[in-house]
C-alpha cells in the first residue's frame, strides 16, 4: 500500500479525539515504548525511525532480548524509543521471564506506548497487551505493520476491531520495512510527547556502550547463519575489548568474544567442520563492527558450553540479561 493510501486509511481509524496542540516554540521530549509479539517488526521500526541500525533483526522470533534505547533528536523534540523483546504467552525459563520483565519496565517508564501488530485480528498476545494498556493512564498508538501484505479492503475491518478494543489515541497503518506511513507515525508520536527539555545530548543515539552493540552484532550473525535451534541457545559475552594503539604497534581494535551454548553438540554445529562455520560468523560480524566503530578490528571468537545457562540467574546477570 502506497503512502497516500496509508493517509487515506488513517482518518477512518481515528477516534475523533482532539490531538494535543503543539506550540511552535515548545520543545517536547519523552520515552516511547514499542511493544508487540515476536517478529512483528519493532526493531525494524526503531532502526527506520533512527535511520541507524541500533537493534539487530532477523527472520527468527525473539531476536531482541534487551530493552534498547534509541534516541531521536531534532530542533523541536527528543524521542527516546524503547525497543522491547517480543511478548510471549508463557515464559519457558528464567531468560524468558526477564525478557517479559523488560516489556513491563518499558511500559511503566514510557510517556507514550506504541503497540505494533500485524494486519490480522488481535490474538491472545495482543489482547493481553491491550489489557495492560487499559490499566495504565497513558496514551497509546496502534501501529498496524506489514500493510503491504494485505488489501486495503481487508485492513478496514481489522482497524475497526482494534478501535473497539481500546481507546487508542491513534491507529496508523504502516510498513516499517518499506517506510510507508512512518512520517505520519513519527509526527503523531511527537504530538503526544510531553513538553520538556532534552534528556540526552543531541548527538547521542543510544545509552548502550560499544561493547553491547558489538555483542548484539555477533549474536545477529548467529541468528542469520544457523538453523532454528542454535540461535535460541546462544549467548554472547565480550571478554576483552582493547582499542588500537598505533604508538605501541597495535593498529586494530582487539575484541575477544565468547559464544555460549547449552550442549557440546551445539558447540560442534556452531564451530562447523574445520571451524568454517564460526569463521563465517567472524567475517560477517567483523565487517559490520568495523562499520559501526569506523576503524579496523581484529575479532577473535570462542565457543564454550554452559549447560542450562538460560536458567542460571548469576550467568544471566554476567552476560547482561
Amino acid at each position: 500500500m502506497a503512502e497516500h493510501g496509508t493517509k487515506d486509511v488513517a482518518p477512518l481509524a481515528s477516534l475523533g479525539k482532539p490531538r494535543p496542540e503543539q506550540g511552535q516554540d515548545s520543545f517536547r521530549s519523552g520515552f516511547v515504548a514499542i511493544i508487540g509479539r515476536p517478529n512483528v517488526g519493532k526493531s525494524t521500526l526503531l532502526n527506520q525511525l533512527l535511520q541507524f541500525k541500533l537493534s539487530i533483526v532477523s527472520p527468527k522470533a525473539q531476536t531482541t532480548r534487551h530493552k534498547v534505547r534509541g534516541i531521536l533528536s531534532t530542533e523541536n523534540y527528543q524521542a527516546i524509543f524503547l525497543d522491547t523483546p517480543g511478548a510471549m504467552q508463557h515464559a519457558r525459563d528464567l531468560l524468558d521471564e526477564r525478557m517479559l520483565a523488560r516489556i513491563h519496565e518499558a511500559m511503566k517508564e514510557a510517556d507514550l506506548i506504541v503497540l505494533m501488530v500485524e494486519p490480522h485480528l488481535p490474538g491472545d498476545i495482543e489482547q493481553r497487551l491491550i489489557e495492560r494498556l487499559r490499566q495504565m493512564s497513558k496514551p497509546a498508538i496502534l501501529a498496524i505493520n506489514k500493510i503491504d501484505l494485505v488489501k486495503k479492503a481487508d485492513l478496514l475491518p481489522i482497524i475497526d476491531v482494534y478501535r473497539q478494543s481500546h481507546n487508542f489515541a491513534e491507529i496508523v497503518p504502516i510498513s516499517a520495512l518499506k517506510g510507508d506511513g512512518l512520517g505520519l507515525l513519527q509526527d503523531l508520536i511527537v504530538r503526544y510527547l510531553p513538553e520538556g527539555e532534552p534528556l540526552y545530548p543531541p548527538d547521542q543515539l543510544t545509552d548502550r556502550p560499544e561493547r553491547f552493540l558489538v555483542t548484539e552484532i555477533i549474536r545477529e550473525k548467529v541468528y542469520h547463519l544457523y538453523g532454528e535451534e542454535i540461535p535460541y541457545h546462544t549467548a554472547v559475552e565480550i571478554e576483552e575489548f582493547q582499542e588500537a594503539r598505533p604508538k605501541e604497534g597495535r593498529n586494530k581494535d582487539f575484541i575477544r568474544a565468547v559464544i555460549y551454548v547449552n550442549k557440546d553438540s551445539q558447540k560442534k554445529i556452531l564451530i562447523g567442520r574445520g571451524g568454517q562455520a564460526l569463521k563465517q560468523v567472524g567475517i560477517l560480524a567483523r565487517e559490520e563492527i568495523e562499520t559501526l566503530l569506523g576503524r579496523p578490528v581484529y575479532l577473535e571468537l570462542w565457543v564454550k558450553t554452559r549447560p542450562k545457562w538460560r536458567e542460571n540467574s548469576a550467568f544471566l546477570r554476567q552476560v547482561g540479561y
